[in-house]
C-alpha cells in the first residue's frame, strides 16, 4: 500500500458520487452504501449529511484519518459484501475501483485481499456449487476491477 492519507467522510462522499454517476442508487449500492458507512464508522448522522451536501453541492469535512491498515480491511470487507451478491455489476466494479484508488490499493495488494476473500470463501461454503460460483464471481472481478482501476489511474494522471 502507498500509505494514502484519506479521512472517512471524504472516502464516502466521494464514493457516492461515484454510485450516483449514472442517476440510480441501486439495491446493490444501497448494500455496499450501508456496509461502507458501518466500516468508516460514521456516526447515523453522517450519511444522510453527506448526501445531502452531495445534493446541494456543498463542501463537506473531510472526517477522521484512516490509518493503512485500516483502509486495507474496509476494501476488503466491502469487496466481500460485492461478491456474496454473486454477480457484481458494473456499479459494483466502478466502487471497487474508485475505493481502490482512494486508499492506494496496488496491484500486488489487490491480489493478497483476493487470496483471503478465496480462502474465506471456502471456509464458509461448503456447497461446492456455491463455492464455484462465488469464485467464479471473484475471478470475475478481478480482471473488471483491475481495468476500471486501470481507466482510473489513467485519468488520474
Amino acid at each position: 500500500m502507498a500509505g494514502v492519507t484519506v479521512g472517512s467522510l471524504q472516502v464516502f462522499r466521494t464514493t457516492i458520487e461515484v454510485m450516483l454517476i449514472d442517476g440510480v442508487l441501486t439495491r446493490e449500492e444501497q448494500r455496499l452504501c450501508v456496509s461502507l458507512a458501518n466500516n468508516l464508522k460514521l456516526s447515523n448522522e453522517e450519511p444522510a449529511e453527506i448526501y445531502a451536501a452531495i445534493r446541494e453541492g456543498k463542501e463537506t469535512d473531510s472526517g477522521r484519518e484512516i490509518p493503512d491498515t485500516e483502509q486495507r480491511n474496509i476494501y476488503k470487507k466491502i469487496y466481500e459484501v460485492a461478491i456474496v451478491n454473486a454477480s457484481l455489476s458494473q456499479d459494483e466494479f466502478r466502487v471497487l475501483a474508485h475505493l481502490r484508488e482512494q486508499f492506494g490499493i496496488d496491484d500486488q495488494e489487490h491480489q493478497k485481499i483476493e487470496d483471503e476473500l478465496k480462502h474465506i470463501m471456502k471456509e464458509r461454503f461448503e456447497d461446492e456449487n456455491v463455492l464455484e460460483k462465488m469464485l467464479g464471481t471473484l475471478k470475475d472481478s478481478v480482471s473488471m476491477v483491475g481495468s476500471l482501476f486501470d481507466s482510473v489511474r489513467t485519468k488520474s494522471a
